[in-house]
């Protein structure tokens, strides 16, 4: 590994992106071809539902490409966790991203012979999240081994305000691609975009080194077999661990409780009129997190994260709340936006915790269902707050969320403070 050394940043490096993991050759490398994947995929993001939709004339279809996205995470993403606590990590990265590299080529082919079926689409996006949830948690358990402790909230950051970013500019620029040329040749272009992009990731993950689990410096080593009894033995680890398990469930509370996204398109439509209000609606989170990203530089030196990172929550579900009263558009975007810098906040605190507390042999299967929580907690949030509005409206839905996670969110932590008491430990000098 790399040395990097560690210097005190002054005046506004201490609030700019720490920028030193990209020090490190292995990671820098990682992050870019990551990076250029996420932009990429984001065109395929946008132009299968826009496929979808224009092949069957109806939002159902469109809906159940979430569903075809969920499940094989749900399922693959315990699996692919424990699968790399077994085999070497960087070979489990090559498989898992050449069957995405795959899916995305017969997205592409599907495409330019226009075969027009829905349940082949619905097969894809299944086949893609499958390769998604195998490499998210083995990408996600590598970092510490890239680089030095004290980097891996640093490098964290990195990744999260990567993705936000791609996931506010990614859109923009698939959309006018459907602008200019329309579905019949915009659709094969998204496609063979993401599939051309995605090769940089794919060279990234070849350049690395061979990366086997590690035993843990009691000698307690890596599973042998990615079966049941794998992944009972990372829950097992985890409901043993109070801060790892507490931080899963404080974020669970925070987006099933305080998610309103779903209550977008209603009250874009009544409140503000629809047109472009919706549009800023849905990438106000997204944009907050990039700007807290960006202005991330303090959260390295946190050391008492578990307290931070319940501030951060509370924070969440407070600006989820007051954004649902506001009744101008600039107010309910730039309190959404103050939300999303709190979950880009409370993020980057849960995966160093977890990359840092958890042993080696662990990281796999606790990514895993890391992978799970992240993305599981918004789909079930979307389910509440679609229910709650039908039967109480849409201000319940929205303000009463947000103000109930937050006060869940004390009270979990005033009766199990083992997460308050969570410090980081001092980061070593290196020469």
């Amino acid at each position: 590994m790399t040395a990097v050394r560690q210097t005190r940043p002054r005046g506004p490096r201490r609030w700019a992106i720490d920028l030193r993991p990209l020090g490190v050759p292995a990671y820098r490398r990682v992050w870019l071809g990551n990076a250029v994947a996420m932009f990429g995929f984001q065109f395929t993001a946008v132009a299968v539902p826009v496929e979808m939709y224009a092949l069957t004339g109806g939002s159902f279809w469109v809906g159940l490409l979430g569903i075809a996205g969920f499940l094989p995470l749900l399922v693959f993403g315990l699996w692919g966790g424990a699968v790399a606590d077994v085999l070497d990590r960087r070979r489990v990265l090559l498989a898992g991203g050449a069957l995405l590299w795959a899916s995305t080529l017969a997205l592409l082919v599907q495409a330019l012979l226009r075969v027009g079926s829905p349940v082949l689409l619905l097969t894809l996006v299944a086949v893609q999240s499958t390769a998604f949830a195998v490499t998210s948690p083995t990408r996600s358990a590598i970092l510490p081994r890239l680089v030095p402790t004290e980097l891996v909230a640093a490098a964290s950051t990195l990744n999260f305000t990567t993705h936000t970013a791609t996931s506010v500019f990614g859109p923009l620029t698939a959309g006018l691609i459907f602008a200019g040329w329309g579905t019949g040749l915009g659709l094969p272009v998204a496609y063979a975009v993401d599939a051309l992009l995605f090769t940089v990731s794919l060279w990234a993950t070849f350049r690395l080194p061979a990366l086997p689990p590690e035993p843990d410096p009691d000698g307690s080593a890596a599973p042998r077999r990615a079966g049941l009894a794998s992944i009972v033995d990372g829950f097992r680890y985890l409901a043993a661990t109070p801060v790892l398990l507490l931080s899963f469930v404080i974020d669970l509370i925070a987006m099933v409780l305080a998610m309103p996204r779903a209550l977008f398109p209603q009250v874009a439509q009544e409140r503000f009129g629809g047109g472009a209000a919706v549009g800023w609606l849905y990438s106000a989170i997204a944009i907050g997190s990039m700007l807290g990203g960006l202005t991330s530089g303090w959260i390295g030196r946190l050391r008492r994260q578990g307290l931070a990172l319940v501030l951060a929550v509370v924070g969440w579900g407070v600006a989820i709340a007051a954004a649902g009263l506001a009744r101008q558009l600039w107010l309910v975007v730039g309190l959404l936006a103050l939300a999303g810098a709190a979950d880009l906040i409370s993020s980057v605190l849960r995966q160093t915790m977890l990359l840092v507390h958890a042993p080696d042999r662990m990281r796999g299967r606790l990514q895993g269902v890391n992978t799970v929580v992240v993305a599981g907690g918004p789909r079930l949030g979307d389910l509440r707050a679609g229910a709650t509005a039908a039967g109480f409206g849409t201000g319940v839905a929205w303000v009463g969320g947000g103000l109930a996670s937050a006060v869940l969110a004390v009270l979990l932590v005033a009766a199990f403070p083992a997460l308050l008491r969570y410090r980081a430990a001092t980061p070593r000098t290196q020469e």
